[in-house]
């Protein structure tokens, strides 16, 4: 199932809801059939959602070193969680800039 993340700020972002549950989680957001991101909740929901990107690339890192010095060569990296969750950081950064509000639907 998609879910759509709606802003008069920026582009519609559809994903999947697995990761548009994980997303909102971190964030401390409930997936519901409609909700919202209030403008005044931006702010820390660009933090905390940056603050896992940044995580990720650190645990992601330490992960593939371990494995190409166990290995003795450098592994091809696929796409990873900041990958796919830099679009709705880029909504949230815009709406944040533009002082709008974001909604989604399942």
């Amino acid at each position: 199932m998609l879910v759509t993340f709606q802003s008069p700020a920026t582009p519609d972002v559809i994903m999947l809801r697995d990761l548009a549950q994980y997303l909102l989680g971190l964030i401390g957001k409930r997936l519901d059939n409609r909700g919202v991101i209030a403008r005044d909740d931006l702010p820390e929901a660009i933090r905390r959602l940056e603050a896992a990107i940044v995580d990720d690339k650190q645990t992601a890192a330490a992960y593939e070193a371990a494995k190409a010095s166990s290995a003795g060569h450098h592994q091809h990296q696929h796409a990873g969680f900041s990958q796919r969750a830099w679009p709705f950081l880029d909504m949230l950064r815009e709406a944040r800039r533009q002082n709008a509000d974001i909604l989604w639907g399942l």
